[in-house]
């Protein structure tokens, strides 16, 4: 990306439906480029499965042209079956990010919700509300599945973490 511009692909992983978004954050403004989802059938083998998300991430990791790749952490799941396919359909995810060159950043959905809504438990519809106030689009812009959503919101997260965390480290080199 050009001088002065992030772009942030987001990716929320899963194995029957990834949502991929791609953010432009130019100083305190944000642009949204792209939001949908990769979905893979159920009567697909489990390897051709996660061959087409990595095939998809990596075509439109050539077409966006990120900076980089945040991700969902997987946070809790009871299903030990559902957190290692969702598990598999992240390190495919984070692959192909990092067979693109690309910096991997990590973040759970309670930091995601955190950053988006100001509360880590909020519900999925006020992170919806947050997301389209925050950036300005409307209802039709997004998926509508919450997949895409999510993509955008994990997105937005590393953007305003980053912001964060360039203004602490500015404020320690000017101390020092």
């Amino acid at each position: 990306m050009n001088s002065g511009c992030l772009r942030v692909i987001g990716v929320d992983p899963g194995l029957e439906i990834t949502g991929v978004a791609v953010l432009d954050v130019r100083g305190n403004s944000f642009s949204p480029v792209f939001c949908d989802c990769i979905i893979t059938g159920r009567d697909i083998s489990l390897h051709k499965r996660l061959e087409q998300i990595y095939i998809m991430l990596c075509s439109y990791i050539r077409q966006y042209n990120p900076d980089c790749l945040a991700i969902e952490d997987i946070f809790f799941s009871s299903n030990v079956k559902t957190a290692l396919l969702i598990g598999s359909a992240r390190g495919v995810a984070m692959l192909a990010g990092t067979s693109n060159n690309l910096e991997v950043y990590e973040y759970t959905p309670l930091q995601m919700k955190q950053a988006i809504v100001g509360y880590g438990r909020a519900t999925k519809k006020q992170v919806k509300y947050m997301l389209k106030t925050i950036l300005g689009v409307k209802d039709n812009f997004f998926s509508s599945r919450d997949d895409a959503w999510d993509a955008m919101g994990i997105a937005l997260c590393h953007a305003n973490t980053r912001k964060f965390e360039k203004k602490v480290s500015d404020s320690i080199e000017k101390k020092v």
